[in-house]
């Protein structure tokens, strides 16, 4: 090593190649987080109806931030599809790992049925979703297999990590599902999507904004039917529950039911008394202040930007 220590360009020349080798190393033994989604059609064909994808970061928050809307899509023969961007695998208390993931991936997929739309759970790990280019890649392949017309996503602002960075790569897509050299194993889109925000209480750095509101009376029963499936996360709690609260006696389990179905009926409720306006604007004032029942979405600044008439085009109930 002294010899070499007199030819300094020796040195850096090594001190390269062997830098590139151990990069190589390093990058092969990433984990490849691309490969946890398996082998989709590269784009599902246009038939005229509209084709919406709406995405929420655990087995749950589409369904959620979608399920009432959903179904009346689905009622006239639209294409819907909820996606979780993680397997939810320690969204619980009590269990965890496959265990947790395979159940609420069940759950979810019998509350599509129900909804009579499609389900997708990526499979990252709870807790762990990042705003990586892997994950960007997922995202619009997502998309664009779907050949959405419509996007729906949580805003960023939000408590949860999972959320925050499941819209943020929403948002990174945006443009890049137009972009043929980017993911050129799926067919980019020839028209951007409508992206929109499902509502929320968050009110810094700006409130939600609800540029569209819908009436979901017609669809409420069957939709809190299909949204009380999720057993783990609505009776038990999900990752913040405690033993005793979804009892083990039938009594106490139908009492729990009728609990968490006042409190999901009531956050729908909520939604048509906060967004009164909007619905005005699309019902008119007779019928909007009739809703009892709603759910509401803004258009966000990125993909393509709507006018009225196209948003009662995409919400033609």
């Amino acid at each position: 090593m002294k010899g070499l220590m007199r030819f300094p360009a020796l040195n850096v020349l090594l001190a390269f190649g062997l830098g590139a080798v151990l990069g190589t190393v390093m990058r092969d033994q990433r984990p490849q987080v691309g490969l946890a989604r398996a082998a989709a059609p590269a784009q599902a064909p246009a038939d005229g109806k509209l084709r919406i994808i709406i995405f929420g970061a655990h087995p749950d928050d589409a369904e959620y931030r979608g399920a009432g809307v959903a179904m009346k899509w689905a009622k006239m023969g639209h294409h819907v599809k909820l996606v979780s961007t993680t397997n939810g695998d320690i969204g619980h208390w009590q269990i965890a790992g496959g265990p947790l993931a395979l159940r609420r991936k069940k759950e979810v997929m019998e509350v599509g049925r129900r909804l009579g739309v499609t389900t997708e759970v990526v499979d990252i790990h709870d807790g762990e979703i990042l705003p990586t280019l892997e994950n960007r890649r997922i995202i619009t392949r997502l998309i664009r297999e779907w050949n959405a017309d419509i996007v729906i996503a949580n805003r960023p602002n939000d408590y949860h990590p999972d959320h925050r960075y499941t819209s943020i790569l929403v948002q990174d897509s945006a443009y890049m599902v137009t972009v043929p050299f980017f993911c050129p194993d799926v067919p980019a889109l020839k028209k951007n999507p409508v992206f929109l925000y499902a509502s929320d209480h968050f009110q810094r750095p700006n409130p939600f904004r609800a540029d569209v509101a819908v009436d979901i009376d017609d669809v409420i029963e069957p939709t809190l039917d299909a949204l009380l499936v999720m057993e783990s996360q609505i009776h038990e709690g999900g990752a913040n529950g405690y033993p005793g609260l979804y009892p083990e006696d039938q009594t106490g389990r139908q009492r729990r039911r009728e609990e968490v179905r006042r409190d999901l009926a009531g956050r729908y409720a909520g939604y048509a008394d906060s967004y009164r306006d909007a619905l005005v604007k699309f019902y008119g004032q007779e019928r909007a202040r009739k809703v009892h029942y709603a759910q509401a979405f803004e258009v966000c600044e990125y993909g393509r930007q709507p006018s009225r008439d196209e948003l009662k085009q995409m919400f033609p109930f």
